[in-house]
C-alpha cells in the first residue's frame, strides 16, 4: 500500500528501483553518506521569563557594585575613573542603539561605570560623611516606590508617556552638556548644578525623570515576557534597569549633598 508521506513514498520507489534490478550505490558513495555530518534542525530559543531579568539584573547590578566597591577601596582616582565614564558610555551607546543582548558589552559597561560610581561616592563622601548611605537607601525607595506603582497598577506607560520621557531624557542630556559648556567661561554655568533654587528644581527632575524611565523598564520587561521574546533579551532588559538605577542614584547623591552641605 502506498503511504501518504512524500519522503516515505520516494523511499519506497527507490527500494523497488534497487530490488527489481535498479542502480545500487557504490562503496564510496556508502562511505560518504556515513561520514557526512548529521542535521539537527535548530531548535526554537526558550522565551523570556520573569526569573531570567532577575538573575540578569543580580549579575550586571552586583558586577557594578563589586567594581564600585573595588574603586573605592583601592582609591583610584580620577585617572582610572576619567577613562571608565568614556568606555561606559561608549559601551553603553553601542547597547542602546544596537539593541545588543551581548553579555560581554554589557557587563563591561557595568564594570567602567561601577569604577567612576565608586571614585564618585568617595569623593562625595569624604566631603559630606554619610552621604553615600543616603543615597544608596534614597535609590532604594525610588525603585521600591516605582515598582509599587506599577505592580498595582496605579499608573501605566502609555505611548504619549513615552515619547514624553524620551524627548525629555534627550532635552536634559541637551542641558546638561550646555551647562557644562557655559560653565567653561562663567563660575556656575547655567546653574542647573549650583546650590540655588533653580539647581534644586533641575535635581529634582532629573530624579523624577530617572524614576520614568524605570517606569519604562518596567512596562518593557512585561510587554517582552507576553510578547514571548527569546530568552537573550533579559540582559538587555537588566542593562536598562542598571541604567536607569544608575542615573537615580547620582541624582539622588548630588541632591542630598546639598542638604549635608549646609549642615
Amino acid at each position: 500500500m502506498q503511504s501518504r508521506n512524500p519522503v516515505l513514498n520516494k523511499l519506497g520507489r527507490q527500494d523497488n528501483r534497487q530490488a527489481w534490478g535498479g542502480p545500487t550505490a557504490s562503496p564510496q558513495h556508502l562511505q560518504d553518506m556515513y561520514n557526512a555530518p548529521s542535521y539537527a534542525p535548530p531548535t526554537a530559543a526558550r522565551p523570556m521569563t520573569i526569573d531570567d531579568v532577575v538573575v540578569r539584573g543580580f549579575i550586571t547590578l552586583g558586577t557594578l557594585v563589586v567594581s564600585a566597591a573595588l574603586a573605592w577601596y583601592l582609591n583610584v582616582g580620577w585617572a582610572v575613573a576619567a577613562p571608565a565614564v568614556i568606555v561606559g558610555l561608549v559601551l553603553g551607546l553601542i547597547v542602546s542603539f544596537k539593541q545588543s543582548t551581548n553579555p560581554a558589552l554589557i557587563l563591561g559597561y557595568s564594570v567602567a561605570y561601577g569604577i567612576a560610581i565608586g571614585v564618585i561616592s568617595r569623593m562625595y563622601n569624604d566631603l559630606y560623611s554619610g552621604v553615600v548611605f543616603s543615597a544608596v537607601l534614597g535609590t532604594m525607595v525610588a525603585f521600591g516606590g516605582v515598582l509599587a506603582v506599577y505592580a498595582l497598577k496605579i499608573f501605566r506607560p502609555t505611548p504619549k508617556f513615552t515619547k514624553f520621557v524620551v524627548a525629555a531624557g534627550f532635552a536634559a542630556v541637551g542641558l546638561m552638556l550646555l551647562n557644562w559648556l557655559v560653565g567653561m567661561f562663567t563660575a556656575g554655568g547655567l546653574g542647573l548644578r549650583s546650590d540655588s533654587p533653580i539647581g534644586w528644581i533641575f535635581s529634582v527632575a532629573m530624579i523624577l525623570l530617572g524614576c520614568f524611565f524605570l517606569l519604562l523598564d518596567f512596562d518593557s520587561i512585561e510587554q517582552g515576557v507576553r510578547a514571548g521574546v527569546p530568552e537573550k533579551y533579559s540582559w538587555l532588559m537588566a542593562f536598562g534597569l542598571t541604567v536607569s538605577l544608575v542615573w537615580i542614584y547620582l541624582e539622588i547623591l548630588r541632591f542630598v549633598s546639598i542638604f549635608f552641605r549646609n549642615d
